[in-house]
């Protein structure tokens, strides 16, 4: 990925916004993933060239935190949590049937761009578990055969605001 003039103009942006603020460089890089999607090198690289930080730094920080993501992600991340309570419960026969659903492996993205899989740790919902996260949305107490109709509503749901966008225009 190359940076573009605009790009640059809204990093710039970001970091003289935050840049003096404690804890400044999570804050800059959650802004800058939710500007691009995801934190390429490229960007990475920038940051730690204006803020003055060692690239090894801004990259270790990345790749520490979950929420970081040095790819491109789909709409909707699904994490699968693989703790032992779900574990023991059946969260890998519920990841299989993931898998199986979207023909991805765990921290790839579907070719359409709308998921991408995680294996998770513990979420702290041992109660429901097996856990799925879709984004912000807990499914619990899930079976293999339920991964079809969970995310088909999710397809349904960025097809109807697909036809919705394109009614607008």
């Amino acid at each position: 990925m190359e940076l573009k003039e605009e790009d640059i103009k809204v990093l710039d942006e970001i970091i003289s916004k935050y840049e003096t603020e404690q804890g400044m460089l999570i804050r800059i890089l959650q802004k800058s993933q939710k500007h691009f999607g995801y934190l390429p090198l490229e960007v990475q690289s920038y940051i730690s060239e204006k803020l003055n930080i060692p690239i090894s730094k801004v990259n270790g920080v990345v790749t520490f935190y979950s929420l970081f993501s040095e790819k491109p992600r789909g709409k909707y991340t699904i994490g699968v949590c693989l703790g032992t309570a779900c574990y023991v419960k059946g969260a890998q026969e519920v990841l299989d049937a993931i898998k199986d659903e979207l023909q991805i492996n765990v921290d790839e993205t579907t070719m359409d761009g709308l998921f991408t899989l995680k294996a998770t740790r513990c979420i702290g919902a041992c109660g429901l578990a097996p856990v799925v996260t879709i984004n912000d949305e807990v499914h619990g107490r899930l079976t293999p055969s339920d991964i079809p109709s969970i995310l088909y509503k999710y397809i349904k749901t960025h097809k109807k605001n697909d036809l919705e966008t394109m009614e607008v225009k």
